[in-house]
């Protein structure tokens, strides 16, 4: 087991504005990837519209390339990121400062120009911080660094065959930490106790698909119903609802790609909105979207059933949707940003930010009404939405940026290739 490592050299921490921040730094919880509702919104707040780079309260230079999104719990950021060859977990107090370092086995780095080893991002529950990382790497971390238990679904589990690198973060429910393997081979749905690590359940999840259609960098979402827990899962050309205390499918969907399309793996995740489930298909980024609307009511194979609406005229590869006050906003890989009904997929408006060559990987944002969308290069776009689109600020960062942005109590987090951000609203 290896120790953290408090407030190593090696990671250089920058204050650009000397701001201190006391003991009333308010709590704020953004636990997951796409926050705590998993819609990537939030609907209250002060955030920033217009920054530069110097206008930063601090940004702090990380150890390696990353593209994992942070997380916020109480006092703490938490992102992972290689550090001198090795996976590795930084816990940053909001003030900026690195309050420790806790390091695994040797990094993996990405295959993919926008890709790294540290692709997943983490998810705590307020307990323990858990990691996933392309090495095979799931670990549980105390909030004080030390090692809870780590295992290697790699070495337990056999290599992972996906084109490119692994997307997929971990979930948790009220016991286990949840992952998903969907990719060209045998795939599964697992869930692991999240005090020990032990493994409560694992079920198989393969459908036969046209080539790379099994492939599957999507994260599942925990679904709270009637007092029950459901795990919903989009990968391998079918979305499947579980329960969450033994994995059994409580409905599957198929019927996504009638045509046999090759070489439409699924990226982007879905996002639950409602009674809807609005799943992102096809390859937006050649030009052959697909989004489709799936109640998630079901029961047994609904796919006849419970698909009640198709579009193949918008969609998205890589950034999954945001859902905010009953709407859907698709961002497209180019820059086109759609609002829809995501009870019938009626286009409530369409508008779309700057052509540029550069595409967008980071999922948007929406903050108390402003969208916020990252482009590859490093642009902060900032559009008001509540009443339409109306772009606000195109606030440029000097390095690439992949990772999603997150919200905090009176601010934005950007993590960018080489460093992370903190920006507070003036």
């Amino acid at each position: 087991m290896q120790r953290p490592v408090i407030a190593s050299a090696s990671f250089c921490i920058i204050t650009i504005v000397a701001t201190s921040i006391s003991a009333g730094e308010p709590s704020f919880e953004w636990p997951s990837w796409r926050g705590p509702r998993d819609q990537g919104s939030i609907v209250r707040g002060s955030f920033p519209t217009h920054w530069t780079p110097q206008d930063a309260r601090w940004k702090i230079a990380l150890p390696g390339k990353g593209c994992s999104t942070p997380i916020v719990h109480a006092d703490h950021i938490y992102v992972t990121a290689p550090a001198d060859g090795v996976d590795a977990l930084l816990a940053i107090h909001q003030s900026g400062k690195l309050a420790w370092t806790t390091t695994f086995g040797k990094e993996i780095p990405g295959r993919h120009r926008n890709g790294s080893g540290c692709n997943a991002s983490p998810v705590t529950d307020g307990q323990a911080v858990f990691v996933y990382f392309k090495s095979g790497t799931l670990a549980a971390v105390r909030l004080d660094g030390q090692i809870l238990w780590q295992k290697n679904l790699i070495d337990q589990y056999g290599p992972v065959k996906l084109y490119w690198d692994h997307g997929t973060s971990p979930v948790l429910t009220r016991n286990y930490v949840v992952m998903a393997r969907i990719h060209g081979g045998d795939s599964w749905l697992a869930a692991f106790d999240k005090r020990s690590g032990k493994l409560a359940w694992r079920v198989a999840r393969n459908f036969k698909t046209p080539r790379e259609g099994d492939h599957g960098y999507t994260t599942p979402i925990v679904i709270q119903r009637d007092g029950q827990e459901y795990i919903l899962v989009w990968g391998a050309q079918h979305v499947t609802m579980h329960d969450a205390t033994d994995g059994h499918v409580i409905w599957s969907c198929g019927g996504f790609n009638p045509e046999d399309n090759m070489l439409w793996p699924a990226v982007a995740s879905p996002v639950v909105s409602g009674d809807m489930v609005i799943v992102p298909f096809g390859r937006n980024d050649r030009g052959q979207p697909r989004l489709h609307g799936i109640r998630i009511d079901g029961k047994g194979d609904v796919t006849r059933t419970h698909r009640v609406w198709k579009r193949d005229d918008i969609g998205t590869f890589v950034p999954t949707p945001a859902a905010y006050r009953g709407r859907v906003y698709i961002l497209g890989d180019k820059g086109q940003l759609t609002c829809l009904d995501p009870a019938t997929g009626k286009t409530l408006w369409t508008d779309r930010f700057p052509k540029h060559r550069a595409k967008y990987y980071g999922s948007p944002l929406v903050a108390a009404g402003k969208l916020y969308a990252v482009r590859e290069d490093g642009t902060v776009f900032v559009a008001s939405i509540d009443s339409g689109f109306k772009l606000l600020a195109d606030n440029p960062m000097g390095e690439p940026i992949i990772a999603s942005p997150v919200p905090l109590a009176d601010g934005l987090l950007l993590r960018g290739w080489k460093h992370l951000y903190r920006i507070d609203t003036k």
